[in-house]
């Protein structure tokens, strides 16, 4: 019986790995925040979002492949640009493991993570690294802002979210791993590169990527003017 299981999620797998292209995978990450944002009363607070280093979208995370522990999450991660004038290239991920939690019901699953802070990011251009262990990670709080979560949550590195058959909600990630995507890059960028030539360069995003940034740069422009807004509130 756990031969065919295997077999069957190993068909999951195949299925969505050939059925989209990288292109298509980021239109989607783009579909999904949108969405997601535009629901203010029950999505991810805009003050989080203005503090965020990096953004993870993972659109349509397959259950079915979690159930034995195979590869389920594919999308991509956009960090803030060193000198404030927005948002960068975007760089493939892949997310596998984790624990039981993330099967939120339906059989397949959006996730953003927001990366908080430098180390969080550091962690994002490393070669593989755990949620949870080499990384702090939290259920991200749900509503317009964030000032009634508690300080644990807001103190972690990375902060998640899960959204399955229109439900959004808070999501714990411990145990599952990260990794660079490197078969997607190299179809992305037409040559290899890792997340970190990526994510630390001023390098022009692909065409492909604009619907993305165009989102991000939407809720959340530039994290200078953030801070601007920041230091007169204080």
């Amino acid at each position: 019986m756990m031969r065919s299981a295997v077999i069957i999620a190993s068909a999951v797998i195949s299925t969505a790995a050939w059925a989209d292209t990288p292109q298509e995978r980021i239109n989607d990450a783009a579909v999904v925040f949108n969405e997601i944002m535009a629901t203010p009363d029950k999505g991810i607070p805009q003050d989080l979002l203005a503090k965020a280093q990096c953004v993870v979208v993972i659109p349509s995370l397959k259950k079915g492949a979690f159930i034995v522990g195979g590869e389920y999450g594919r999308g991509f991660a956009e960090c803030r640009q060193a000198d404030g004038t927005g948002w960068g290239a975007p760089a493939a991920v892949r997310v596998e493991g984790g624990s039981v939690g993330f099967q939120i019901g339906g059989s397949a699953t959006d996730v953003v993570m927001l990366v908080m802070n430098r180390h969080g990011m550091d962690r994002l251009m490393s070669d593989k690294f755990t949620l949870g262990a080499d990384a702090s990670v939290a259920a991200g709080p749900v509503g317009r802002t964030a000032q009634a979560a508690t300080d644990v949550g807001l103190n972690a590195e990375i902060l998640a979210w899960s959204r399955s058959k229109g439900a959004f909600a808070g999501l714990s990630l411990k145990g599952a791993t990260m990794r660079p995507d490197d078969k997607e890059n190299e179809a992305l960028y037409g040559k290899k590169m890792t997340n970190r030539e990526i994510l630390a360069s001023t390098m022009k995003p692909p065409a492909a990527a604009q619907p993305l940034i165009a989102a991000l740069d939407k809720y959340s422009p530039r994290q200078e003017s953030n801070g601007s807004a920041a230091r007169q509130q204080h």
